[in-house]
This record gives C-alpha cells, sequence and structure tokens, in this order.
C-alpha cells in the first residue's frame, strides 16, 4: 500500500474522524506531510496536540496503519479514499456543513472523512449515486418496522439503494427490505467492517456484504463507542440524495442525522407516526421545527422528493372513482332530489331540483342509464344497497 493511503489509515487513527483541524491540514499539505506534522506536534490547536499525544503513546501510527492494511487484505475488504475512482465525493459537501448552536464537539467536528473501509463488491460511488437514507428508532414499533421494510423494499425495487446504519429496529427493516425486494443496501457503521454491531444482526450483516456494501470510517477491530455513532451519522446524510425518519423518540440519535441532512440543504423526510406514540414524538417536532422538512407516506412521495425533477411526481391520494364523480351540476341537484325511500314522478324532482321538466327528464334519463336511479311505476327512485345495476345497464 501506498504511502499516502498508509498516512490516511494513519491519521484516522490517530484523531477521531470528522475533525476539522486535521480535514484542514490534509487540504494543505497533504496526508503525509499533515501525519508528521501531528506526531511532531506542529499545529497551533492544544486540544489536538493533546489527543495526537495521548495516541502517539499507545503505538506509532505508521505501524498501526500497516497492520490494519494488512488486517483489511486478508477480510476481503478495501480501503477506498479520495485519490480512487469510487470516493463518493458528496461526501465533501461535509466541508461546508455548518449546524447552529453546535455546543457538543460532535456537532462541531464534522468534516469529511478522510477514508473509508469497505466491504462487498459493488463500486462505492455508483452504489450511492442513486441512494436514499431510511432511519429511525432502535426500539422501533409493529408500525415503525412495517413502514421501513415497506419503503425499503419499494425504494429498492426502483432501483434505488437504501442507505442505513445497521441497527435494530428501523435500520434492520429498511435494510430487509431491499433485501428482500433483491436490490442494494449499505450499512454505514460505526466500528470496523469486521465487528457487526449489534451481534443480533450478524447474518443481517453478511447478506449485505453479500448483495450491496458495509462501510465504515474506522480500522478493522475499531469498538463501537457511543460517540462513534454520532459521527458517522454525517456520512449517512451526506452520501445519500435525501433522508427518510421513519420512527424518532425525544432524543433519538437519529433526529441528528436529519438535521444534517437538512443543513446540507438536502431532501429531509418525515414518516408521521400516531400521535399517542412516544416513538414519533421527535419526528413530529422536526417537521414543527423545520419548515423544509417534507411529511411523507410512502414511497411515491419520497421518490418526488428525491428523484428527477417533473419525472417523480407522486400521483394525488384519491379515494376509488364512483359514476357520479363526473355528474354535472344539474344532474347533481337531480340525483339529491330523490327520496332516500319511496318514488318520485319526473315533475316533482324537476321541481325538487330546480329545473324545468325538459331538462330533469333528460338528466334522469342519463341517471338511470349510469345505474344510479331506477324507474318504477311510481317514478324514480334510488337502487337499493347492494342491488345498484353496472353503469350503462338501464335498471
Amino acid at each position: 500500500m501506498d504511502e499516502i493511503r498508509l498516512a490516511r489509515i494513519a491519521l484516522t487513527w490517530l484523531v477521531e474522524p470528522g475533525n476539522r483541524a486535521v480535514f484542514r491540514l490534509v487540504g494543505q499539505f497533504g496526508p503525509v506531510d499533515a501525519l508528521r506534522r501531528l506526531c511532531a506536534g506542529d499545529v497551533t490547536d492544544q486540544r489536538l496536540r493533546t489527543t495526537v499525544a495521548a495516541r502517539l503513546a499507545a503505538g506509532d501510527p505508521w505501524q498501526v496503519a500497516g497492520t490494519a492494511a494488512e488486517v483489511t487484505e486478508r477480510l476481503g475488504a478495501r480501503l477506498v479514499t479520495p485519490e480512487d475512482n469510487e470516493w463518493p465525493a458528496q461526501v465533501g459537501h461535509l466541508e461546508r456543513l455548518t449546524l447552529a448552536h453546535a455546543e457538543r464537539r460532535v456537532d462541531q467536528e464534522t468534516a469529511p472523512p478522510l477514508c473509508l473501509w469497505v466491504r462487498g463488491g459493488w463500486d462505492l460511488g455508483e452504489a450511492l449515486e442513486r441512494s436514499v437514507a431510511v432511519v429511525g428508532s432502535r426500539a422501533a414499533t409493529a408500525y415503525g418496522q412495517h413502514v421501513a421494510t415497506g419503503i425499503g423494499y419499494g425504494l429498492a425495487d426502483r432501483g434505488w439503494t437504501v442507505v442505513s446504519g445497521g441497527a435494530f429496529g428501523v435500520d434492520a427493516a429498511a435494510h430487509r427490505g431491499a433485501l428482500n425486494a433483491g436490490g442494494r443496501t449499505v450499512a454505514v457503521l460505526a466500528c470496523g467492517v469486521d465487528r457487526p454491531y449489534p451481534v443480533g444482526n450478524t447474518a443481517l450483516f453478511d447478506r449485505i456484504a453479500e448483495a450491496g456494501l458495509l462501510i465504515s470510517e474506522w480500522l478493522p477491530g475499531a469498538d463501537p463507542l457511543r460517540p462513534r455513532f454520532l459521527i458517522r451519522n454525517r456520512v449517512i446524510a451526506a452520501a445519500t440524495a435525501g433522508t427518510v425518519l421513519v420512527e424518532a423518540a425525544a432524543r433519538s440519535g437519529a433526529t441528528q442525522t436529519l438535521r444534517r441532512a437538512l443543513a446540507l440543504n438536502r431532501p429531509s423526510m418525515v414518516v408521521p407516526g400516531p400521535v399517542t406514540s412516544a416513538m414519533s414524538v421527535g419526528a413530529h417536532e422536526l417537521l414543527r421545527e423545520h419548515p423544509s422538512a417534507r411529511l411523507v407516506t410512502g414511497v411515491p412521495h419520497i421518490l418526488e422528493e428525491v428523484g428527477r425533477i417533473g419525472a417523480d411526481l407522486a400521483p394525488p391520494a384519491r379515494g376509488p372513482a364512483r359514476p357520479e364523480d363526473d355528474l354535472d351540476d344539474e344532474s347533481v341537484l337531480v340525483l339529491e332530489s330523490a327520496p332516500r325511500r319511496g318514488a318520485l314522478g319526473p315533475e316533482v324532482l324537476a321541481a325538487r331540483a330546480g329545473l324545468d321538466l325538459r331538462t330533469a327528464l333528460r338528466k334522469l334519463s342519463m341517471l338511470e342509464q349510469l345505474g344510479l336511479l331506477v324507474r318504477r311505476d311510481d317514478g324514480y327512485a334510488l337502487p337499493e344497497p347492494g342491488r345498484r345495476p353496472a353503469p350503462g345497464v338501464p335498471g
């Protein structure tokens, strides 16, 4: 492995991904010189110098990088860097990501990744080119899992890659939906690509590695530390064309992913849930707080947000068509004048409808042909429930 790639691995080990000072150093001096400056303490950021000094006490970054490169090869995985053709250029948009009221370090350090470990046969850039993130609560309800599975299946069935975090609940349901459709799905991990977490999803991760991709910013063997889940969420938001939040409690980490998508001006969508469900409180609050977040109820709405302009419009929601839907105003007046019980003659119906007799007779004939009225000896009546004649057949 060449020196530049080894340096990127070493930098990722030396400082947690997303560090803006490190990203700027790499942009200014290149990965190799940036690593040498960090190791020599030649940086102005005191907090960064302290972090690097503490990590250097645990080992030599070049040796760590060499070992990680060997392990990567043994795993059948690969390292993808910005120098590679398959690098997803859209993650570079994280360079301009600014979060309002960012007080926590995880909300401040949102720089693009320096490299990504990948397991799976698909080209990374190609897999993410047409992709949608589907995220939500780990403690998803049956409703949330049902919706996430349907969305995952529907997106994959239409040729979109489904991206999520591999967690229990909504994430796993979205991945499984895509796999069941025979489509692609990508799991963005908060640990090494050889560390299935949660362990209960090991079989799912194996399926994803076969049919899609497992990706991570952390070296093989890296532990799934709590802050890393929040760090990786920025990659999910930046790598995809849009993010869908299915369920989220008031303090759910999934809302953080959608907030990053909003800050990147990516399509940000929320599936509504029951107002009585604690698992939908966070999702509903996002809709209230952010006018640009769109309410969606299924794949057609999602594709309208992320698809091609004018080509992926969702059909309007309508009930089943009824014969009376296309009636003109005068026909509606005649139909509404018919009694709920019994029958009335044409003269009475005309008077009740406020129409002249000739017009009423013409409308009565048409309504009879449509099966909306039936003619009896004593006049016209509504058909009996369940026995309406087929349209076009006289009663």
